[in-house]
């Protein structure tokens, strides 16, 4: 499956995708462009929450398949998103405790499909991933999350730090991974759990951060000071299946 498989071109047939309930993580409109069409297009942006880039024609161009692009052009999800309350029955139907992946803006599509894979393979209960400044779930997450897609819900949602603030009235607690916390060995993540993991160059965001109940750095000996993001997710999640197991 290539990346662009999932690129729709033209607008009836972007404005089909929205009607037909596909979901579209990003939308390229030529800029300036105002005609009726467009419009009805931006209010099922609007409507569905859909980021939208207001790009160049040579943009357009270069972007294009087909070459008729009419001046839109919507990259869809390769998979269907679940809902967080998809995520939360998962783990009652498993009669085990929440355990769920925060990702606050993870925008490389390769961490987030080995995230996605070791969320599966750690037991998690499904993966919560923001609306905007953030990979969806193309093609290349699907491929990289190693079939884990099939298996385990990515929800998407507006605001990460209400997310978190509504799980926590569903009695789950939040660990977020930084290089300034408390060694992960020395925390109890027993219990229903939700892992924050930031992105790849800032990590977790301030907003994000306060809202966690504990914060979990990895103890570390080399000479460079951060892991891949995909990474550390793994170590803390396997801390969190340890500490579970006990």
């Amino acid at each position: 499956m290539g990346y662009h498989e999932f690129t729709i071109e033209g607008r009836n047939a972007v404005i089909e995708a929205y009607r037909s309930g596909k979901t579209i993580d990003k939308l390229f409109i030529l800029d300036g462009c105002q005609d009726g069409p467009v419009m009805t297009i931006k209010r099922e942006a609007k409507k569905n929450d859909t980021l939208v880039k207001f790009v160049t024609k040579e943009r357009l161009d270069q972007m294009s398949e087909t070459g008729k692009h009419q001046g839109v052009i919507a990259i869809a999800a390769a998979y269907d998103y679940a809902s967080v309350e998809d995520i939360l029955n998962n783990a009652k139907k498993k009669g085990e405790q929440p355990f769920i992946f925060i990702l606050d803006n993870i925008e490389d599509p390769h961490n987030l499909g080995a995230i996605i894979r070791t969320a599966n393979l750690s037991g998690a209960h499904g993966v919560i991933i923001p609306k905007n400044r953030a990979a969806g779930l193309t093609a290349t997450v699907a491929r990289t999350s190693a079939g884990a897609l099939n298996y385990t819900p990515v929800a998407k949602v507006t605001n990460l730090a209400k997310t978190i603030e509504d799980l926590k009235k569903e009695g789950l607690w939040f660990v977020c991974a930084d290089m300034d916390g408390q060694v992960m060995y020395d925390l109890d993540l027993k219990g229903p759990i939700g892992l924050v993991i930031g992105n790849e160059g800032e990590g977790v965001g301030r907003l994000v951060k306060e809202k966690c109940d504990m914060v979990a750095s990895i103890p570390m000996k080399g000479d460079i000071d951060s892991l891949n993001a995909s990474v550390a997710a793994g170590v803390l999640a396997f801390e969190i299946v340890r500490q579970r197991r006990s």
